[in-house]
This record gives C-alpha cells, structure tokens and sequence, in this order.
C-alpha cells in the first residue's frame, strides 16, 4: 500500500511514517508539507493508495484543498486528518467526498487498520463523531444498549456473527472482500470490549442486541 501524507509539521510527519512502517512494512509512507507539495506529489506519482491531508496546513483553506486534490486524482480515497475538529466539519469533509476523518491522537494500531479500511472501499470515522451526528459508511449509526455505535456496516456485520457465519460467508453475502469483514469484526469487538469474536457475540447477547 502507497500512502500519500500531507502534514506541515515535521515531527508528526515523521513520526507518522515510521511508525505506520514499524507496524506495517508492506505500507510505505511518502509525505510532504503543505498542499501545494501534495498537489505535485500527486501529479508526478500515479499509484497513491491513499491520500492523508492535515485540515489546517498551509494552502488548505478549510475543505478547499480537499477539492483540489479530488479534482486532481479523483480515484483515489483521500482522508482528512487533524489534531483538533468538530463534528460539522467532519460532517462537510464527508459531504465533499473525503472518505474518513482521522484525529491525531489514534494510536497507530487504530491508524494502520483505518487505512487498511479505506483503501478497501470503506469510510472511518471514531465513533465520537457518530454520536455527535456525524456520518457513516452506511448512511448512519446506531446506539444500541451498552452505549456502543456501531456504523451500519458493522451493524450488518454483527448480524451475521450473531447467526454464527464465518468471515467468508459474511463477506460473500455482503459483496465486500474477507479482509474487510475482519477490519469491521476487529471495530466490533473493540466498541463491545471484547478479546475476540467469541466474547463479542456473548457481550452481544447479554446487552439485548440479538433481538
């Protein structure tokens, strides 16, 4: 996987890089400064996977820069990231077509998965932007008991492991790839608390979500 990410601060980019690397070396991490750099990088090389852009770098303006490299490589899934924003601006980055909003205090486990997850085809948004009303990769979230949200996605995916179906079945019912049903499972059991899929239907159970 070839990630493209645009940060003005050095020592985020950096660190960014060497620990996506450290954790995941079959992703490797090109970065530059500001817009206009990723604006060059995405005119000169032809196979970002992803494209990752800081909210407030120089010559973002707002959600302008989101457009412009849309507009420049409208294939490939970009994701807006930032250290601080609210949920409305979220909301407008997903109305423009960025596919997730990552905060800067995810850990780089959660990172490394969350990219895995829009180059597959999905949207990631942490599950505090849901509750305040964001978007989600299915049109909504829901809360069910316990004070879990669950994007609609995962809440098709948590249907299926409730009637006992492997990964592979889940996916070909869904149309998605194996690898995505085991991102969605891995966000599951951590909004459930849950050490593995096992324990997550048993919570699923105990907390009335079954029915």
């Amino acid at each position: 996987m070839n990630v493209l990410l645009a940060d003005d601060h050095d020592l985020v980019r950096e660190s960014l890089k060497a620990y996506i690397e450290r954790l995941a070396p079959d992703i490797v991490v090109s970065h530059c400064r500001d817009l206009d750099q990723a604006l060059a990088a995405v005119a000169e090389h032809q196979a970002f996977d992803v494209i990752v852009l800081d909210l407030r770098m120089p010559g973002m303006r707002g959600l302008e820069g989101l457009k412009k490299i849309r507009d420049a490589r409208p294939g490939t899934p970009v994701v807006i990231m930032s250290g601080t924003a609210d949920p409305q601006t979220v909301r407008d980055a997903l109305a423009q077509g960025a596919r997730g909003y990552f905060p800067k205090t995810m850990t780089g486990n959660v990172l490394v998965s969350a990219l895995r997850l829009v180059v597959a085809g999905e949207t990631f948004i942490p599950s505090v932007y849901l509750q305040s009303g964001g978007a989600s990769d299915g049109g909504g979230a829901a809360a069910p008991p316990g004070g879990a949200v669950f994007t609609r996605r995962e809440q098709d995916v948590l249907r299926h492991l409730l009637q006992g179906r492997a990964n592979k079945e889940i996916a070909a019912e869904l149309g998605l790839e194996e690898v995505t049903i085991k991102l969605h499972v891995r966000g599951i059991c951590r909004k459930l608390g849950a050490r593995n899929r096992t324990e997550a239907v048993a919570i699923a159970h105990q907390r009335g979500l079954a029915a």
